[in-house]
């Protein structure tokens, strides 16, 4: 009897874990950069520690290393480990690659919004009115959310895809 992920399927499926593992590896080295650059670089560090929105650049570099580079590597851990442990194959694989997609797509918008309302809110918060520097930010941390939004989606992708694989494993052992 072959393993269960020992398919046709599996040469796109170790592709897709290799994907995430690649994504976890340019998130990390994106992450790390940015922290040393904003440690390291003087005017970097005090604009985002004084500057009114300044922080936001810090929580884009949070989200970078947590949901990218941390995220990521569990993402790829689990994928491969969870059918070898339950000797059966993922339950979808459309769902491991909308869960890729969504996930980068997600990430990727929520550093750029997060990054931009930081670089927005510091700059015009030299010459504006609080109030005036919060109406230009407020649109730009809003299609942040909506970015955040695609990476909880795929987060629940991920879930369900992970409970529709391992519901019933006991089965599978029986039957061997």
């Amino acid at each position: 009897m072959s393993e269960p992920w020992e398919h046709e399927r599996e040469l796109e499926y170790r592709r897709y874990t290799l994907w995430f593992i690649y994504a976890c590896i340019t998130y990390s080295i994106i992450g790390f950069t940015w922290g040393v650059l904003m440690g390291g670089i003087a005017e970097f560090r005090y604009f985002v520690d004084h500057r009114i929105h300044g922080n936001l650049i810090v929580r884009a570099h949070t989200h970078i290393n947590l949901l990218g580079w941390v995220e990521m590597a569990i993402f790829a851990s689990v994928y491969y480990i969870v059918p070898r442990l339950i000797k059966r194959p993922i339950y979808s694989l459309r769902l491991v690659k909308v869960h890729f997609w969504i996930h980068n797509v997600g990430l990727v918008g929520m550093v750029v919004f997060f990054t931009l309302a930081g670089v927005v809110g510091g700059l015009s918060g030299q010459t504006m009115a609080l109030e005036e520097v919060e109406k230009m930010v407020r649109p730009i941390l809003a299609t942040m959310g909506i970015f955040g939004s695609l990476v909880l989606l795929a987060n629940f992708i991920w879930a369900y895809n992970l409970y529709r694989t391992c519901r019933g494993w006991e089965k599978t052992y029986e039957q061997s």
